[in-house]
């Protein structure tokens, strides 16, 4: 009877505080939240250390206060209000020291397609012991009890990493490289990448010479605005202790704001695993349930392109130099018409970059306008993937990605 109860008092100890069902977007979580009284869905941005951030259309309260922000590759400011409740699932969150910051930024609903109200950060989860179950789509917030640091890693499924003493609500880790040499990148599920990092960083770390141009250089979308960018393929690089012989990553062509935070792994690489994260023991958890650590790499014809509200129209906002657009005479400033048989009304920086992608020689047509002409296309899709030093693409093997493994 003893051996029982023990037995039954054990198992509802570990039992999950709360579970909270989400909705992937365009390569985001979107979960629903009643802040402050209000119900709100927000992309949930574990890159943010914050509490929340809502925009001024959704009334939770007069301004309080205001705040410095940071990104990838500058600083702003924006109000802030108190937050006074936080509803999550059936979890009641204490609110003390929160703030929801409101910052009139981009259109989530149309970049993440579907309905967004905001971002919810790593404050409010902080102090739970929280599991990002990808495979199941939904939140599972367990008690303390659950003690993530007594789990046994195969290191070939499972994996248990060290948080770096950096941040109290944000999760830094290492990534170590070819060269033998790491960076230092935060776990992020707001950046819709695989991997962003800066190119003194991969300079720092031994994979890009001091002076080196890419070849292919384009944008990339971020909270401060657009900033030039480009693609690079790194090889044998342990991320956050997970093995992955290839993957593509997105290089930032301005220096890393800190030295102490070097970039960030997104949802590209993320999305393959159930993470459970635990500050208190400063311990990461990660479960492979896909059997892959990367995707097929996609070929682009060189284009980015976003819907402009002062013209009503999708705008090409850049076409990169060297890349099939650029060679077929599509220039900056065109209108962006269709792209296949899709006529394009409205549609996010993302939804374009997607819709333009496929398998490297694959052929798409895309319609512009250009000073009032209508011109059609059929391009050719090219992988604009620059090579860091003495790395190549290896042979690149239909429809598969590396499996996890020592």
């Amino acid at each position: 009877m003893i051996t029982t109860l023990l037995a039954l008092v054990l198992s509802q100890a570990s039992a999950p505080i709360a579970v909270v069902p989400f909705r992937i977007g365009e390569s985001a979580i979107v979960v629903d939240v009643k802040v402050n009284g209000k119900d709100v869905s927000l992309m949930f941005d574990s890159g943010f250390s914050g509490a929340f951030v809502i925009g001024p259309h959704i009334f939770l309260g007069k301004p309080t206060g205001k705040i410095g922000l940071q990104d990838f590759v500058g600083v702003f400011e924006a109000n802030t209000v108190d937050v006074e409740s936080i509803q999550f699932g059936s979890l009641k969150i204490d609110p003390s020291g929160m703030s929801v910051i409101q910052l009139r930024t981009m259109d989530y609903t149309l970049s993440y397609g579907t309905h967004v109200d905001g971002i919810m950060g790593m404050a409010a989860l902080a102090p739970y012991v929280t599991e990002i179950n990808f495979e199941q789509k939904k939140f599972i917030i367990h008690p303390q009890s659950h003690d993530i640091s007594k789990f046994e890693q195969d290191r070939e499924t499972t994996f248990l990493t060290r948080m770096l003493p950096i941040g109290n609500n944000s999760i830094e880790m290492t990534v170590k490289v070819s060269t033998g040499k790491r960076m230092v990148l935060g776990l992020d599920t707001g950046n819709s990448y695989y991997a962003t990092t800066h190119k003194d960083v991969l300079e720092e770390v031994g994979l890009w010479g001091e002076g080196d141009k890419p070849k292919f250089v384009g944008r990339s979308q971020i909270a401060s605005g657009v900033v030039e960018s480009w693609s690079v393929l790194l090889t044998d690089v342990q991320i956050f202790g997970v093995p992955v012989e290839r993957s593509v990553w997105d290089i930032i062509d301005l220096p890393s704001s800190s030295a102490e935070h070097q970039g960030t792994v997104g949802f590209g690489f993320l999305k393959n695993f159930n993470i459970t994260f635990d500050f208190k023991r400063r311990r990461v958890w990660f479960e492979n349930f896909t059997g892959r650590v990367v995707d097929e790499p996609q070929a682009h014809v060189g284009i980015a392109a976003t819907y402009s509200k002062r013209r009503d129209r999708m705008v090409i906002v850049a076409v990169m130099p060297k890349g099939p657009a650029d060679r077929a005479g599509i220039t900056e400033g065109d209108y962006l018409v269709s792209i296949g048989d899709k006529n394009l009304l409205r549609a996010s920086y993302r939804q374009v970059r997607a819709m333009l992608s496929g398998k490297e020689g694959s052929e798409i047509e895309i319609a512009t306008s250009h000073n009032g002409e209508l011109r059609r296309f059929t391009l050719k899709r090219q992988l604009l993937v620059n090579s860091a030093r003495s790395q190549t693409w290896p042979s690149l093997r239909p429809a598969s990605a590396p499996s996890v493994g020592r």
